[in-house]
């Protein structure tokens, strides 16, 4: 996909993705390949993750 803009999170360097998770056009710098997502979709995904994982087995239902 062609993508042409400034990048949504830096604002200052060309744009070359676009986030499927919340559309915006950020530059290398801000797209997180590993999660195919911007660093702030990949920051918030992370930290559901980081809380999920947080859960004490006793607070489970069985």
């Amino acid at each position: 996909m062609s993508v042409s803009g400034v990048c949504q999170v830096c604002e200052s360097a060309e744009a070359s993705q676009t986030c499927p998770n919340c559309g915006a056009m950020v530059c290398s710098e801000h797209y997180d390949r590993e999660l195919s997502i911007c660093v702030r979709c990949a920051s918030a995904a992370r930290q559901s993750d980081d809380q999920t994982s947080e859960i004490d087995q006793s607070d489970v239902m069985r």
